[in-house]
């Protein structure tokens, strides 16, 4: 009775053990029936980097948006990002810097490339300057986390500009999370109506400091510095008067 239980048993292993590898030769190791890992569950998210209230040294407030949402699988994915501001008191509408819609696909680990295409100016809007773009894009993780954005546009004018951010997160607690951010913008030639010069455009560095009361939900607050070059600075001080500014925040970074 023991050894014809012990048989059963050792014919219920081999037949279990036949059945999972029965994808062996492609690769992996699954029962029948299951697909391919990785490439046939779909899933997305959406992320708000920055959603803040800014008060600048010159008294001025604004509303400031960062955003990111994607849906794929780990090889390929559609992007969907947004960044752009609202100054108060202004009566103008809220302006993208940029809306682009990519499609990206995973070159190497943590780093994915991006093409698409991209807007600038105020939607819904006849009574501001807009352009688009076509957007190459490169995403990913450095060494020691440092999580970059870098962007190429060409114009529907052949405006030729660039754009690189990075981020770093310093977590002091299990919820309190310092983040230094940095952004640098250059451009190939003048675009007058959008205050682009030739050349390096600006530079942003900042400091925010967020608490995550929940993993999806954390408010924040910060500081920033910011200054324009060359032509750029040329064109905004005839026009604002200052090229070199700072300001703190406070906002909240949300995701679902």
């Amino acid at each position: 009775m023991r050894f014809t239980a012990q048989l059963l048993a050792g014919l219920g292993f081999l037949t279990f053990t036949s059945a999972t590898l029965v994808h062996a030769d492609e690769g992996y190791d699954a029962p029948p029936g299951w697909g391919l890992p990785m490439e046939q569950h779909n899933f997305g998210t959406f992320l708000v980097d920055r959603l803040e209230y800014a008060w600048t040294d010159e008294n001025e407030e604004g509303v400031v948006w960062d955003f990111q949402g994607w849906y794929g699988g780990d090889f390929q994915r559609v992007y969907i990002k947004g960044e752009g501001e609202n100054t108060q008191g202004d009566g103008e509408d809220g302006e993208f810097e940029s809306l682009d819609l990519l499609y990206s696909h995973l070159v190497a680990d943590y780093w994915e490339l991006q093409g698409g295409i991209g807007y600038q100016g105020v939607i819904a809007s006849n009574d501001h300057p807009e352009r688009t773009f076509a957007v190459i894009s490169l995403l990913g993780t450095m060494p020691y986390r440092f999580e970059v954005d870098t962007s190429l546009r060409v114009s529907d004018e052949g405006d030729v500009s660039a754009s690189l951010e990075a981020e770093y997160e310093v977590r002091l607690t299990q919820r309190a999370i310092l983040q230094p951010r940095a952004e640098i913008e250059v451009a190939a030639s003048d675009v007058e109506k959008f205050g682009v010069g030739e050349g390096l455009n600006s530079t942003r560095v900042g400091l925010r400091l967020r608490y995550e009361i929940t993993r999806k939900f954390a408010p924040y607050v910060g500081a920033y510095w910011e200054k324009q070059y060359g032509d750029t600075a040329d064109m905004t001080r005839e026009e604002f008067g200052e090229v070199e500014g700072s300001g703190v925040v406070a906002g909240v970074r949300m995701w679902y």
